[in-house]
């Protein structure tokens, strides 16, 4: 615990944001980089995170009509060049394999060899290699539609890079689906942005903004992209998650066709969507505290620690025992949404001050100590992660295990407050420019994460205005689905305007 200002975090967030982000992420021993320059190694912790993250998802997906399959890693590059604008958005992102094999030189250093005659593209999305795949599946309106979802990484080289929000290889998914008619495949693309919400809201306690992206925001080659917007605590928006209508674009460049019931031939209608690992950025910065990691009950890969406290080896077997008895009361409680609750002891030979505050850092839910007096009183010593005082309780027993369902619903519910709470404090409705531009310049130049958090203000729709308004570095995050028609004037240029937007700066 650092001694200078009394937190496990050094700095604090108010002191240096992104260096507290990163540091969070060493404190709760998540992930680190790797000695490959821009990628990540994710330790279990941190995995543990993704894989509930994934097995909360896959359910949801299935549970639309989805169903998973895998496709390969490399992507001719004919096949991205079939669809311009998709080719032209990641032309400076991708890694290309150029060769099939190594030999030793005649200094005997391994080099390439074998130049194929067609380079690969390492995925960076799979639109094109699915669409030439769906292409050999889809003959008549009977075999539609097809809902696919694939788990699976990708590779885009990224400049600068930082932990979880954005490595050069990533692990996401991606569903990609084929339609018959140009409504069906709309009403997919909101289906699966309203998961992603859902999700996000109940399961990540992250509250969101659905809305669609502009213009210049959308996935490269889509009619129209959607997406769910997050606050964070240093009041940039991160976007979450996304939901792309291709229209016929993609079916087009790859020749999706089908026997339509009038007997005619047609172009099918695509969408894709998808989430990554940078879900567990948002996570961080949504909830985390200057102590560490803090996790809503729902994601975290152990709702429950118990810490035996003793001093001999008959007390230890005591203790142990107790707390056992508990463990087994606590499986017999059946499951916590769509697990178990996980209760696991950390019985490791380390001084108990180093032990407790490594589980503070980690963020579980529900940290509790046992020791002989407790075992007496039939009582333990409870700290819920969601007190940013880390106040300990002492709580019978039985009324603990009772409860326990409860009382990780009440955590879970009060770390989505809180981050609605904190956005709603940070949204602003402006509408005077010189207001909007003083509402994102830093109060502190050398602290440029003091700024305002969301402004909802009124836009044109023209690409200009928004390109120029780039330079305070500042984006539209969507047009909110919710957003009611309403006269005003472009928050920029002055020109009118239908509805408002949300302007943030993000990561």
């Amino acid at each position: 615990m650092a001694k200078d200002n009394k937190t496990a975090i050094n700095p604090r967030r108010d002191e240096d944001y992104p260096i507290w982000y990163q540091e969070v992420i060493k404190a709760a021993d998540m992930a680190e980089n790797s000695d490959v320059r821009g990628c990540m190694v994710i330790k279990p912790w941190g995995y543990t995170i993704w894989e509930n993250i994934q097995k909360e998802l896959d359910d949801m997906f299935k549970a639309t009509g989805h169903k998973n399959a895998y496709f390969p890693l490399f992507i001719p590059l004919s096949y991205l060049q079939k669809e311009a604008d998709h080719v032209e958005g990641f032309a400076t992102e991708c890694a290309v394999v150029t060769h099939h094999k190594l030999t030793k030189n005649s200094e005997g250093t391994l080099v390439p060899d074998g130049e194929l005659d067609e380079p690969l593209i390492v995925r960076p999305t799979s639109e094109t290699i699915i669409g030439a795949t769906f292409s050999k599946w889809v003959n008549s309106y009977r075999d539609l539609p097809i809902l696919i979802n694939q788990w699976a990484n990708v590779v885009r080289w990224e400049r600068r890079t930082r932990l979880f929000l954005r490595t050069a290889e990533f692990l996401w998914q991606e569903g990609h689906t084929v339609h018959a008619t140009k409504e069906e495949a709309v009403d997919e693309t909101i289906k699966m942005l309203g998961v992603y919400r859902d999700f996000a809201e109940q399961v990540m306690a992250i509250p969101v903004i659905t809305g669609e992206k502009s213009e210049s925001e959308r996935f490269p080659g889509a009619v129209s992209t959607y997406s769910i917007e997050a606050m964070m605590q240093d009041r940039k928006a991160l976007q979450a998650g996304t939901s792309h209508f291709l229209g016929q674009k993609f079916a087009k460049a790859s020749n999706i066709k089908f026997q339509s019931k009038d007997m005619q031939e047609e172009y099918a209608w695509t969408t894709s969507w998808g989430v990554s690992t940078r879900l567990i950025g948002a996570l961080i910065m949504t909830h985390s505290d200057d102590n560490g990691l803090v996790l809503p009950p729902r994601i975290a890969p152990a709702h429950v620690v118990f810490l035996p406290i003793y001093k001999t080896d008959e007390e230890r077997d005591t203790v142990l025992a107790f707390i056992e008895e508990i463990r087994t009361e606590i499986r017999g409680l059946g499951r916590y949404h769509e697990r178990h609750i996980v209760a696991d002891v950390d019985d490791r030979d380390m001084r108990g001050g180093e032990k407790n505050w490594s589980w503070i850092k980690k963020g579980v839910p529900l940290k509790v100590e046992v020791g002989m007096r407790d075992i007496e009183k039939n009582s333990l010593a409870v700290l819920r992660r969601d007190n940013p005082e880390l106040k300990k309780d002492f709580i019978n027993r039985d009324e603990f295990v009772k409860n326990l369902h409860a009382t990780l619903d009440d955590i879970q519910k009060t770390l989505f407050d809180r981050a609605k709470a904190f956005r709603d404090e940070n949204t602003r409705t402006i509408d005077d420019k010189d207001e909007f531009e003083a509402y994102f310049t830093p109060e502190n130049k050398d602290k440029p994460e003091i700024h305002g958090g969301f402004a909802l203000s009124h836009w044109c729709g023209s690409v200009q205005c928004e390109d120029e308004l780039k330079d305070l570095k500042i984006t539209i995050r969507n047009i909110p689905l919710d957003a009611k028609e309403e006269a005003g004037k472009c928050i920029h240029c002055g020109a009118p305007s239908k509805r408002r937007v949300v302007f943030a700066k993000a990561y």
